[in-house]
Order: structure tokens, then C-alpha cells, then sequence
């Protein structure tokens, strides 16, 4: 599935680190007027810390999401523009109990999630990164939804349990398109737990970087069940043929 990006408490589904290298290079692409003065790093490169910054306190990991905790909305040391506190409520509810919805963090909060991990980014392109994550996550949960709406249209009350980065571990599809087909390796790759009523149920995530359009980036993001269960296997076989008979016998009968 493409994604193109055009405007969307708890913590999100993408590990900032990985989405800073990928969105970080759109978000200058889509902003060519911001400055580069006062980026310490080309955008869209990785960077460590200086030899003379010093040590990033270590709180533990959220162990919903492997996201450090102790991230908050207060300016970083060295920032020199305030950026925005206000938060954006996902479309995707939580499975804690809580009746409430996954909240995506402050453009604030972004940066010093990127700024703990070692990254160095240019302040103006931060709320278009937020925001391109932020339709990511819509898109993958949408996703989600369709399979779902498709294969298990019994359960209405579906919802987002935790969620996991893997960065380093390719997917066995990403390896095989990657071997077989020449693809390029997704920039991440992310685990999400999903309660189908009262079952959990795991997808896996593989985020591309596509042909970016005039003035847009562009993203992929490949979303289906892991291969951990039967009920799973099936739903991939059942996916599989349904999208051959569409390419054989429907692709034409379209004017």
C-alpha cells in the first residue's frame, strides 16, 4: 500500500530514530525554504553524538513500545525554538481498558525522543515529520482494519494492544522480496498486537521509501498477519488467491 502524506496519552506506533532518517529527508524535501543553518547534520543522515556531548540519562523502556520513558514536552538543551506541546488524538483505540484512544506525541515530545536517541534535527522540519508519522500509523491501522473487516467481519471491536519497533530484523517476505525480486530493504519494520475481541492477533509491518511525487513524500508500507497461527496462515493463503483471481480473471473487465 502507497502512502502519501498530506496533513494526524500513551505512545506511538513508530520508533522516532528510524522514522528521523527517512521523514526527516522528506520533511526538508517538502520545506525547501527552511534554513539550513543551525542543523548540525545534513538532513536525512544519521548522526551520533558529539565526542563532547554529554551522557543521555537512561530511564528504562516502555514495555508496550520499546520507547524510552520519561520523555516529556520540555524544551531540550541547546533547542532554540519552542515547538508546539499540543498532542493529537490516533484513531486507534487501546486495549488497556481504558475506553480511550492511543495518543500521538507533541512535535515537542518528537524532538526529544530524537534528541535522547542521539539525533540531530533541524527544528523546522519537526512538525512535518510529526505529521507524516503521524498519517503512517492512520494508514497501517487502516490496514489493519481491512483485513480484518475482511477475514474476521464477526469482531467489532477491534483494538491496539502494543506495538514493537525491529529495526535489525528483517521480515522473512522483506528478505525474500529483497533476494528473489531485487527489492529494496524496508527502512523499519514494526510488530503491532491487536485484540480481536479478546483474542491478540499479531501484524507485521514493513515501511518503505517510494518515488516521491512533486510535492510530497512518498512511503509503502506493507501490512499483514504474522505467521504465527493457523487462523493466520489461512488468512494469508485466503488473501493470496483472492488477489490472483483479481489479476487473472478482473484485471480486464474494467473500461
Amino acid at each position: 500500500m502507497s502512502s502519501n502524506p498530506s496533513d494526524k496519552k500513551g505512545e506511538c506506533p513508530v520508533d522516532h530514530s528510524r522514522f528521523a532518517k527517512v521523514a526527516g529527508a522528506a520533511a526538508a524535501a517538502s520545506n525547501p525554504s527552511t534554513p539550513p543553518a543551525g542543523c548540525p547534520v545534513p538532513h536525512g543522515s544519521s548522526a551520533s553524538l558529539p565526542a563532547d556531548h554529554p551522557p543521555v540519562p537512561f530511564q528504562g523502556l516502555n514495555p508496550l513500545n520499546n520507547i524510552p520513558l520519561g520523555i516529556n514536552d520540555g524544551m531540550a538543551e541547546g533547542q532554540k525554538e519552542p515547538l508546539s506541546l499540543e498532542r493529537e488524538i490516533s484513531s486507534i483505540p487501546r486495549a488497556d481498558g481504558s475506553n480511550s484512544n492511543w495518543d500521538y506525541p507533541s512535535p515537542q515530545a518528537f524532538y526529544n525522543a530524537l534528541k535522547r536517541k542521539g539525533w540531530e534535527t533541524n527544528e523546522g522540519d519537526v512538525p512535518t515529520m510529526v505529521a507524516i508519522h503521524n498519517f503512517l500509523n492512520e494508514a497501517c491501522w487502516g490496514e489493519i482494519q481491512k483485513w480484518e473487516e475482511k477475514y474476521h467481519c464477526d469482531c467489532k471491536d477491534l483494538k491496539l494492544t502494543k506495538f514493537q519497533g525491529r529495526p535489525n530484523d528483517l521480515s522473512p517476505k522483506a528478505r525474500y522480496m529483497g533476494y528473489v525480486h531485487g527489492a529494496s530493504k524496508p527502512f523499519d519494520r514494526h510488530d503491532w498486537t491487536v485484540n480481536r475481541c479478546g483474542n491478540e492477533v499479531r501484524y507485521v509491518i514493513d515501511y518503505y521509501s517510494g518515488h516521491d511525487e512533486p510535492d510530497s513524500p512518498v512511503f509503502n508500507v506493507d501490512v499483514r498477519p504474522a505467521l504465527d497461527s493457523p487462523s493466520a496462515v489461512v488468512d494469508r493463503l485466503r488473501h493470496f488467491g483472492s488477489t490472483m483471481w483479481d489479476r487473472w480473471f478482473n484485471s480486464g473487465s474494467q473500461e
